[in-house]
């Protein structure tokens, strides 16, 4: 397949369309919901999102006690790590006043220098962050795209970098481009591409090799 990466991104918006992602009214919100996500599902997440609506505002929510942060994002699940992790994110931005247009003018390495060196922000977080929150063009690497590529027949790199070093080769560094193929990569394993596959009438049928094990 001559830039199978292009042609799976091809295929999956062929087929989904524009998805609008990520699902936040706010940065703040998207990146409070990189977090919360961690080792859960949307649903969970979205709960405790819910339950910090009135504080969802930078410096309200580093003001709020731990303690209190953590019984919030209790429906997220390993409720006090998280709250640990908000809390050290929210000392980094304070770095920065808040200011998200500020941030954004960093150069995009260095940007994930900064997030990777966060406590309990790794990389698929620190990049979910730079492609939606801060218009940093990369490729994030998550369980369904590693599912989707093994089962279609691509051999990936196991390192995450070399990972999404190896897609970011072939795939033009297209911030929307980027932003629609994550999102498609997870509508897709949530639609068809499951822990057991629905393989009818699935967009990428003629290129998978179905390796199932």
């Amino acid at each position: 397949m001559e830039n199978e990466y292009q042609l799976i991104y091809d295929k999956l918006f062929d087929y989904y369309g524009p998805q609008h992602w990520w699902p936040a009214e706010t940065s703040l919100e998207m990146m409070i919901g990189s977090i919360l996500v961690q080792n859960t599902n949307w649903r969970n997440a979205d709960k405790a999102l819910y339950n910090l609506r009135t504080f969802l505002y930078p410096a309200p929510m580093y003001q709020m006690p731990e303690e209190e942060l953590a019984q919030l994002i209790h429906p997220s699940g390993f409720f006090n790590i998280k709250a640990k992790r908000i809390k050290a994110f929210l000392e980094w931005f304070k770095g920065y006043n808040f200011d998200m247009e500020r941030i954004k003018n960093l150069d995009k390495l260095e940007l994930r220098r900064e997030l990777l060196s966060i406590n309990g922000i790794g990389r698929e977080t620190a990049d979910v962050m730079l492609l939606y929150a801060f218009d940093k063009p990369i490729f994030v690497v998550d369980a369904y795209a590693r599912r989707i590529f093994y089962r279609i027949g691509l051999d990936m790199p196991k390192s995450y970098d070399a990972f999404r070093k190896k897609v970011e080769k072939t795939v033009p560094g297209d911030l929307q481009l980027y932003n629609e193929f994550h999102a498609l990569i997870v509508e897709h394993a949530k639609m068809h591409c499951k822990a057991t596959p629905i393989c009818e009438g699935c967009p990428l049928y003629a290129i998978c090799d179905r390796r199932l094990e």
